[in-house]
């Protein structure tokens, strides 16, 4: 049984054939699943509308869906779904049988859904968005081999994680896929930016060679870069909430990864969940008042659901419950 220290060295959120660091897996054969598909099967079909909970801006955080990737044994490529906060059954918003959809951000109107479409060895790599209500598929130009999307404030860019040489670096780019703008220039791993509210700043993790990682922080106006967590950290997955807090995964003391809040200028770090299990990939309610994560063990046999805890880490609440791998929820705003 591997590590959790190990699988965030091999792989990102989308377990991409070892090409991201990050907190993931591959499969149990040791290659990374959807890869040796063809690219016959490109195109999205859509089971369903998302109709789940569906609000406008002013909803309550209880009347927003939470987008997923998910993958089970028998459906090993990863597709995306949607589930409501108060649990229920999830409704399948892709089914790509020979490429994996990973890695959805919401747009800030609810309206669209950015995520990452990767198989074929590779000829299908990219960031691409869709229509909640399914159809409209587009990629996003110059996004080949990119990670992490996330959707600015103001819906009109989008942030990612960009491979150079050997490592990953943040870009930002309008919707149409320009200009992309390369904000940081380092030998380390960049991975998983998130927006401040007011959309001036990124927060992101900084994977080093050492093996450790660490929330980092960039103004977009000057390119100023500020260390939000320790250097000796294992810290991944930022997501940044409207009310000014950034939650995280941190591998500690325990063994196992747990969620952690830190307020951006780096003070007020403080542990929210506990146990033998690894927490993972938060995201903010919409109101800022509780987060949903991935719980599941070490193992890649051991399933991995979906749960919803408050900010204060009480209130634990299992939201999905097959036997499956329920990974990068994103909380509609």
């Amino acid at each position: 049984m591997e590590t959790l220290t190990q699988q965030q060295g091999r792989v990102g959120r989308g377990r991409f054939a070892g090409r991201v660091r990050g907190i993931g897996r591959t499969g149990a054969n040791g290659t990374t699943r959807c890869r040796r598909a063809a690219l016959a099967a490109t195109a999205i079909a859509v089971t369903a509308p998302l109709t789940v909970g569906a609000a406008g801006a002013g909803g309550a955080a209880g009347d927003h869906p939470i987008v997923f990737a998910r993958y089970t044994s028998a459906a090993p490529t990863e597709d995306l779904y949607a589930i409501s906060p108060g649990g229920g059954t999830s409704i399948n918003l892709t089914h790509t049988s020979t490429v994996s959809d990973v890695m959805p951000s919401w747009s800030p109107d609810g309206t669209r859904v950015a995520f990452v479409r990767y198989g074929a060895g590779g000829a299908v790599d990219g960031i691409w968005t869709m229509k909640t209500t399914g159809g409209d598929l587009k990629p996003v130009p110059g996004t080949e081999g990119a990670s992490d999307p996330a959707w600015s404030p103001d819906g009109k860019r989008i942030a990612y994680a960009k491979p150079v040489g050997k490592q990953r670096e943040i870009y930002v780019a309008d919707i149409d896929g320009t200009p992309a703008t390369r904000l940081t220039h380092i030998a380390a791993d960049d991975l998983h930016p998130t927006w401040s509210p007011d959309g001036k700043s990124l927060a992101f993790n900084r994977a080093d060679t050492g093996g450790h990682s660490r929330i980092m922080r960039i103004r977009l106006s000057s390119l100023v870069q500020t260390a939000v967590t320790g250097p000796d950290s294992h810290d991944w997955t930022p997501d940044w909430s409207h009310s000014d807090r950034i939650a995280f995964s941190r591998l500690d003391s325990s063994g196992f990864a747990h969620l952690y809040l830190v307020r951006p200028d780096g003070t007020g770090v403080h542990r929210i969940t506990t146990g033998r299990l690894n927490d993972k990939y938060p995201s903010w309610s919409p109101d800022g008042s509780r987060l949903v994560f991935t719980r599941g063990g070490a193992d890649d046999a051991d399933p991995e659901h979906l749960y919803v805890v408050r900010a204060d880490g009480t209130a634990l609440t299992q939201l999905t419950k097959t036997d499956s791998h329920d990974l990068e929820a994103d909380w509609r705003p």
